[in-house]
Formats: C-alpha cells, structure tokens, sequence
C-alpha cells in the first residue's frame, strides 16, 4: 500500500477518535477505551454506543459512498468537474423525500421515496440517453442528465411551495442542506446494504474503470465492452448515491473534492483511487459531521459546511482544468 493510501488510512482513524471523543458530552480517551472495553457508566455507554457509534458508521458509508462514486464518474464520464449527482440521483433522491415529507409518511417513507425517487431519476435519464443514438454516448447521457436534473429541480421547487411554511417547508429545507442527525442503529441496514453492493460493485470494476476512462474508440480496442461496464458502473455508483441521499440528505462537494484529493495522494489508476477515496471520504466527512454537531448550539446543515471547504476547491480546480487532470 502506497504512502498515500496509509495518510487516507489516518484520516479516516483519526476521524473516528475524533468523533468518539468530541461532542457536548466530551468523553477522554480514558473513558472511551472503558466504554469499549465494557467499562464505564451506563450515561457513557449510551452516549458511545447509543448515539455516535450509529452516527460514526453513517459518516463513514456515506462519505465512501459519494467519494468513489464521484470518482467513478469522473473517470466514466473522463471530467474532472463531474460529481455524483451529475445524472440526476441526488435530486431524484431530493424530491422523493420531499414528497414524503409533504405526505407526512414518516421517516422510514421519507428515506424509502427518496432511495427510490433516485433509481428512478437515472433510469429515466438512461433510457432518455439510450433513446438518442447518434452522437458520444457518454456526452448524450451527461446532457440527459442535465436536462432530467432541471425537470427535478422544478419538481423540488413546486413541491416546496405548495408545503406547509411552518411544518413542512422547515423540514424539507434543512433535509436540503444534509444531516446525519436522525442517524440510529435501525436505520443503518437500509444505508449500509445497498452502499456494500454498490461499493464492491465499483471496487471489482476499478481495474476496467482505468480502459474506461479513455476514449470510447480506444476502449473497444482493448476489448473493453464499454456499454455493459458502462451500466454497470451506472447503476452501481447510482446506487450508492441514492442510498446516501436517502440517509444524510443532499451532502455535496464531497463527491467530487475528495477523488482529486485522494488522485493527489496515489496517481490517477483506479486501482489504487477507488479505496483511497472511500478511506479519505469517510474519514472527511467524519471531521465535518463533528464540527457541525458541536461548533454551535444548534446543529449545522452538513451542506453548508461542505460547501465552505468545497467552493473554494472548486475554484481552483477551475484554474487548472485546462492543463490536464490526470
């Protein structure tokens, strides 16, 4: 394992400590290694292993989840500016929960028409990418995904006006924004199932996903069968996406900062991108989600706090896309 991998590695690590340790409730090394070894107070145990264990894992599964399926998707769609949402997952995922929310089906409804609500979303920007035939396939399906992601965000912003201002548009605007706030121990089957497929889906693919990431034309040429991987690779990163929405909300950036952070630390082949960037995602997004539960006396909406570090990344990014990315 290269250099690189073992910094993603730490991160990662020292976000768990970090997690475990910070909050309202600080708990010393002391205590937690109590806690873990079966020790400690029962107020501690359920502060560990009631509330950040479930919050921590979370963390972790979703902050993977959007880094490797950003990377994927850069590579698949060969642009570094490409994030996860970019075929209309997240906001398929955004307004089903939001349809949820204004059909008061419950939180267990709300994640369900979210997850749902993503699937569909790219299944109908495919079939509106399969339908068109002439041209790249892979710019038809990334203009389809722009054009289907518009319609949704219409849809979202219907959906929000006709809520209820005091009941319902509070709700759906920090759903907006991501939380992992309402994480539990409950919900975590309905997030870590369909992120593991997802996530070995996409690490089994990573060694083609290097052929992919060249031009179509080259790709057949080393045998690679470029519209079978490319559904593949799709619906796995597709679902990951939607599972991560349904369970933290809309968590942008991190999609698409962390695959160039983790490109940075181990070189551009998949086969070395794709655990980096589910190790350093995690491991990111832990160091927010502690911020954003403890820096103030209310929560803070992980979206804006990713944003903050992300737009300026983004920014820079932009200065440097003409000279290559890989």
């Amino acid at each position: 394992m290269r250099a690189g991998a073992w910094w993603a590695l730490f991160v990662l690590l020292a976000g768990v400590l970090v997690a475990f340790t910070v909050g309202r409730t600080p708990v010393s090394l002391a205590d937690l290694w109590a806690v873990l070894t079966g020790g400690g107070s029962e107020s501690l145990q359920t502060v560990v292993w009631q509330i950040r264990a479930p919050r921590i894992v979370a963390a972790v599964a979703v902050g993977a989840a959007l880094s490797v399926a950003g990377a994927a998707f850069q590579g698949l769609f060969r642009n570094p500016l490409v994030s996860p949402d970019i075929l209309g997952a997240s906001a398929g995922a955004a307004l089903g929960a939001l349809l949820g929310i204004f059909f008061s089906l419950g939180l267990a409804g709300i994640q369900l028409a979210a997850f749902a609500g993503g699937l569909i979303a790219v299944a109908l920007v495919y079939a509106t990418g399969s339908a068109v035939r002439q041209g790249d396939p892979i710019l038809v399906l990334l203009l389809a995904g722009i054009v289907i992601g518009s319609l949704l965000g219409a849809g979202i912003g219907l959906v929000k006006t006709l809520a209820d201002p005091y009941n319902q548009l509070p709700a759906m605007t920090f759903w907006l924004l991501g939380s992992l706030a309402a994480a539990h121990r409950d919900d975590l089957p309905a997030l870590l199932i369909p992120v593991g497929i997802g996530l070995v889906v996409l690490l089994l693919l990573r060694w083609r996903l290097d052929v992919m990431s060249l031009p179509e034309e080259e790709a057949r040429a080393l045998g690679a069968r470029t519209t079978l991987l490319r559904v593949g690779i799709v619906a796995a990163a597709t679902l990951v996406t939607a599972a991560s929405v349904a369970a933290a909300g809309i968590v942008g950036w991190v999609g698409l900062v962390v695959p160039h952070l983790a490109r940075f630390l181990v070189g551009p082949s998949f086969v070395r991108l794709l655990p980096t960037a589910a190790l350093l995602g995690g491991g990111l997004l832990l160091f927010i989600d502690t911020v954003a539960r403890s820096v103030a006396a209310v929560e803070i909406p992980l979206g804006i706090l990713t944003a903050l570090i992300g737009s300026p990344f983004f920014i820079a990014l932009l200065g440097r896309a003409q000279k290559g990315w890989q």
